[in-house]
């Protein structure tokens, strides 16, 4: 009987602390931030799906956490730019608005080669995000000019963006809901 009573007890331990565990952290979004990217004539494009203001930097990470990870840089003066849309790579950007690049890729990376792309934006409360290069590059061409790949959310429109904006995930720039 006392073998019983302490396996139950021992059952309520793990239950008790397990249920007093946070599994998220502290300061994540109730919702998965997101952002569109899509390639066009070989040029990688971006999205923020809604508009960022005051953006003072812009990274751009391939392949992030691991030995093989490169990254670009943008920078703005203070206070900062509003950015929206964004060719990163391949070709210069006239939606720039003053965010230039400070670091440059090297001049020999591939980033058609690279597993992953992530967004981290500067200035603005945001989020980041992350995309699959190989998904982007193999269905680009499959979807409209004006879609673009949202990470796990998929290809959106600008319809389908504001849509789904706070209520199946957050573009980078959006506050999360309360």
């Amino acid at each position: 009987m006392a073998d019983i009573t302490r396996r139950v007890c021992a059952a309520l331990l793990v239950v008790a602390v397990t249920a007093a565990c946070d599994t998220e952290a502290q300061f994540a979004p109730s919702l998965p931030p997101e952002a569109g990217f899509r390639v066009d004539g070989g040029v990688l494009k971006l999205w923020t799906g809604t508009p960022c203001e005051g953006v003072t930097g812009l990274r751009l990470t391939f392949d992030s956490g691991t030995r093989n990870s490169t990254e670009q840089v943008w920078a703005a003066p203070r206070p900062g730019v509003r950015v929206e849309r964004l060719d990163l790579l391949g070709g210069s950007s006239p939606d720039a608005g003053g965010l230039q690049v400070r670091t440059p890729l090297p001049s020999a990376y591939d980033w058609t080669k690279a597993g992953s792309v992530s967004i981290a934006v500067d200035g603005p409360k945001a989020f980041g995000a992350k995309a699959e290069v190989a998904q982007v590059l193999r269905e680009s061409t499959q979807h409209p000019s004006g879609s673009y790949l949202f990470g796990r959310s998929g290809w959106m429109d600008a319809a389908a963006v504001q849509r789904e904006n706070r209520k199946s995930f957050l573009t980078v720039c959006t506050a999360a809901p309360e």
